[in-house]
């Protein structure tokens, strides 16, 4: 796989495929990137579970902390890992020992570690590097409209205000076709004709 881009259509069968996301690195201070992603894809109607040993004890938005992936006790769809590249190879190693695996090993913006992702797929998860997960929902959903950017995706039809755990469509398509190279030449061949 080309982890250097994704097309839209693996990133929206990933997010509407998993119903339960362990983020390894979730945070319960509210100014830190990894509580922003928890509460986003909490309120989507995903189903959150924090893990980060200094923590434990602790609850984000009523889920109690675990120490570890393999202290969670059930199955999870999804790992999302948001710490630093150099600790992502523990990470993928503890989600490999669960039992049954997770579907998908999720790597935030700014993380990236081939050897893990070739770890991972080999054991037949999917693998999705530099990233957010947040970000990709609210681009493939059209939300993120609602904020004034961008989303890259056409349809006839405003996506509806989100309200509580409410999941948007995320079958919108993008502006070139499907991918996100195409969407960036797309936009990019509109400004030159203007």
């Amino acid at each position: 796989m080309n982890h250097d881009n994704y097309d839209d259509n693996y990133i929206r069968g990933i997010l509407n495929g998993v119903k339960s996301i362990a983020m390894v690195g979730a945070s319960p201070v509210n100014v830190r990137p990894s509580y922003f992603a928890f509460k986003y894809l909490a309120q989507r109607g995903y189903d959150m579970i924090p893990v980060n040993p200094g923590h434990v004890g602790k609850s984000l938005l009523g889920k109690p902390f675990v120490a570890s992936l393999l202290d969670i006790g059930r199955p999870v769809d999804m790992v999302d890992i948001f710490r630093n590249s150099s600790n992502i190879m523990p990470a993928v190693d503890e989600a490999l020992k669960m039992q049954p695996l997770p579907k998908v090993i999720w790597m935030q913006l700014g993380a990236r570690d081939d050897a893990a992702a070739e770890k991972a797929e080999a054991a037949g998860m999917k693998v999705v590097m530099n990233r957010c997960p947040k970000i990709e929902y609210g681009r493939l959903s059209s939300e993120i409209s609602w904020m004034g950017v961008n989303s890259r995706t056409l349809s006839s039809k405003r996506a509806p205000m989100p309200t509580q755990g409410m999941r948007l469509s995320l079958g919108r398509t993008s502006v070139g076709g499907g991918t996100t190279d195409a969407s960036d030449r797309a936009a990019k061949n509109r400004t030159d004709l203007t």
